[in-house]
C-alpha cells in the first residue's frame, strides 16, 4: 500500500476474526489525476459497510470449490470471506493498489485469492473465466456512466450475483435495468445499516433470444 500508514481493523465473519489493513488517511493518496478524473478517486482504501454486509453473506453461501468473482473488490473483505469458506476466489479491481492491498490483506488472513487487474470497459481478463459460478460486489454503483457497462458485463460473466449498495442515486438506473433479463430479490437478514443485498438470478433464454444467438 505505498508509503501510506496503515491501520487495522478487525471484522467478525462467520464467528471469527478477519484482519484488515487499509491505509490510515485517504488524503494522503489523493492526486491532482484523481481529482480531474473522479473514477480514479482511491475510493479502494475506505472499509465500506456494504463490504462488510457482503463478506458476511457469502460467507454464508460459498462452498468448497465454487469459483467466485469479486468486481470491484478494494481491500478485499469479501473475497477473504469467500476464500475462507473454500471457493476458489479471484479479486479484481481497476486500481493496481487495491489489488496490493487485497493481495496483501488474503496473506494476512492465510487464504489463497488470485487478483486480477481489470476494467469493465476491457474485461477480457474477467471474461477468460466466465463463466463465474457466482460474482459478488460491493457499492460499485457510483458512477453514472459505469451503469450501462455493468448491465451488459453481468450477463457474460454469470447467471448468479450477489452486490450490495447503500442507496446510491446511479444505482437506480441500475435496478430498472436488471428486470429485463435478472430475477431481482433481495437477501434478508441483514443488519449492516445503508447495505443492501441484491441477489440477481439471469433468467433462462426463451426461443427468441436463441435464435438471435
Amino acid at each position: 500500500m505505498g508509503q501510506a500508514a496503515c491501520v487495522v481493523e478487525r471484522i467478525v465473519v462467520a464467528g471469527r476474526e478477519i484482519v484488515i489493513e487499509r491505509p490510515r488517511d485517504f488524503e494522503e493518496l489523493l492526486t491532482d489525476e484523481a481529482f480531474e478524473r473522479e473514477e480514479l478517486l482511491p475510493y479502494w482504501a475506505h472499509l465500506w459497510g456494504s463490504s462488510v454486509a457482503l463478506a458476511r453473506v457469502v460467507a454464508a453461501e460459498a462452498r468448497p470449490g465454487m469459483r467466485v468473482l469479486e468486481l470491484g473488490c478494494g481491500l478485499g473483505l469479501p473475497s477473504i470471506a469467500a476464500a475462507r469458506a473454500g471457493a476458489a476466489v479471484t479479486a479484481s479491481d481497476w486500481s493496481p493498489d487495491a489489488l496490493e492491498a487485497a493481495a496483501t490483506n488474503a496473506k494476512r488472513n492465510q487464504v489463497d485469492v488470485e487478483v486480477v487487474n481489470a476494467d469493465w470497459d476491457a474485461p477480457a481478463p474477467l471474461l477468460a473465466g466466465a463463466p463465474w459460478e457466482l460474482v459478488i460486489a460491493a457499492d460499485v454503483l457510483y458512477e453514472a456512466k459505469k451503469v450501462t457497462t455493468l448491465l451488459e458485463l453481468l450477463p457474460r460473466l454469470t447467471e448468479h450475483v450477489l452486490l450490495v449498495e447503500p442507496g446510491r442515486m446511479p444505482a437506480e438506473p441500475f435496478f430498472d435495468g436488471v428486470s429485463e433479463r435478472w430475477e431481482h430479490t433481495e437477501v434478508e437478514g441483514v443488519t449492516q445499516p445503508r447495505a443492501t443485498v441484491h441477489r440477481l438470478r439471469l433468467r433462462p433464454a426463451g426461443p427468441e433470444s436463441r435464435m438471435d444467438s
